[in-house]
């Protein structure tokens, strides 16, 4: 099976490829594989709203409205708007590709193939922005065009002059720069300086009290670095966000260690299928875990002060994530056991902490369950969701970068 590590005939060579490759899973943001992906996605939107996993660069926040505004214009129908949409955001991944930077081309690979486009990427993000007026999703607003069109014609001018009358005939904010005269034909991700303007205008105006927005707003050079909260704006910006960017932080640091014993659990399950000691690899996550409780002994001040039973709820559900009472539940066992400096030290071979993680994975998985289906185990391979939570904080990066960047060129 392609997608599993081969343990049998295990050089030494192929020992430190496969730690090499171990190495580089730090680099991702973890996959949701013990149910914590609301609570990842809450604090996501409140640090970085409008963005996704997925996305790649911040010119895509002008490319979709304006491959769509440009078809309103020619009043395609709701029958042939997703066909004709398709097609221009497929010409708009040839011209990419033809540009002098086609890092984040979204279809480089795929072109014509792509299935997921920009315009399904970024539709949620252009509404949290305020740049889509449409509260629709992409197939709804499809179908809402010739019903559209027709209003617009009705519409007295009288309408037009009152804001809320104004917006009910735009789908798109009318302050959207112009398309370039030759797009979709020729682009770029370069944004020009009123492009820049106005994308941090939009977030500034509907997204103020966020890390996103003060980022944009902040004379601060560009910086690359591992996670949100290693950024030096933190310590300028306002308290509350401080205070969402702790309790990101603290959770993100402390589930980090029931991934990596989830993984060692499944290493140790391969071992007694395969009948022969994947010592490297058992090893590797024992390792991993000393070195995740040392680092959050080196926190323990933070730690001690996190008011994880209420304030960290508190904060969750003013932003109105939908977290269960069994995820509520499994969050402050986990918490509860490794909060104890000494405990966390012990934690892998701690029996309360691996039951309380493999009744988690069961009740999430049932049949297809790792640690108790011998066939989903063998679909593993070698890393299951160890990355720390970064909180989009990689593409937000980028596109934040973009932005920044189009604010130091001129005006043309």
């Amino acid at each position: 099976m392609a997608s599993t590590f081969t343990w049998l005939d295990y050089s030494e060579k192929e020992r430190q490829r496969m730690l090499d490759i171990l190495s580089t899973f730090k680099e991702h943001e973890t996959r949701d594989e013990l149910g914590i992906g609301v609570i990842r996605d809450a604090f996501s939107d409140m640090l970085f709203p409008g963005t996704s996993v997925i996305q790649t660069r911040a010119r895509y926040f002008l490319f979709v409205p304006w491959i769509y505004k440009s078809l309103e214009e020619k009043k395609v129908l709701s029958s042939k708007i997703e066909r004709r949409a398709r097609d221009e955001e497929v010409r708009l991944i040839y011209a990419l590709l033809e540009s002098n930077d086609t890092n984040g081309v979204i279809g480089k690979e795929a072109k014509k193939n792509l299935k997921r486009l920009p315009s399904n990427i970024y539709w949620q993000g252009l509404e949290a922005w305020g740049i889509r007026l449409c509260p629709y999703s992409v197939s709804d607003y499809h179908r809402s065009l010739d019903t559209f069109y027709r209003h617009l014609k009705e519409a007295s001018h009288r309408y037009e002059e009152e804001i809320d009358g104004f917006e009910r005939f735009h789908n798109w904010h009318p302050g959207l720069p112009q398309a370039p005269s030759d797009f979709p034909a020729k682009a770029s991700f370069d944004l020009t300086y009123d492009e820049a303007c106005y994308l941090k205008e939009r977030v500034l105006s509907r997204q103020p009290n966020t890390m996103l927005a003060h980022l944009l707003d902040s004379d601060m050079p560009i910086e690359s670095v591992a996670f949100p909260w290693d950024h030096p704006i933190c310590p300028d910006l306002p308290q509350p966000i401080q205070e969402k960017i702790l309790h990101a932080r603290n959770f993100s640091d402390a589930i980090n260690g029931a991934s990596l014993l989830y993984n060692l659990m499944l290493a140790e399950k391969m071992d007694e299928l395969t009948g022969q000691a994947q010592e490297s690899l058992a090893s590797y996550y024992e390792d991993e875990l000393m070195e995740w409780a040392d680092y959050l002994q080196s926190r323990s001040d933070d730690m001690s002060r996190w008011d994880y039973r209420k304030r960290f709820w508190d904060i969750l559900n003013k932003e109105g994530a939908r977290v269960t009472g069994l995820t509520w539940r499994f969050v402050n066992q986990w918490l509860q056991m490794v909060l104890s400096p000494e405990r966390a030290q012990q934690i892998a071979g701690d029996d309360l902490a691996r039951k309380l993680i493999h009744d988690r994975e069961s009740l999430l998985k049932r049949n297809l369950s790792k640690l108790d289906n011998p066939d989903a185990l063998a679909r593993w391979n070698g890393q299951a969701g160890t990355g720390k939570l970064r909180y989009r904080w990689r593409p937000a990066e980028t596109i934040i970068s973009d932005i920044l960047l189009g604010l130091k060129r001129s005006r043309c």
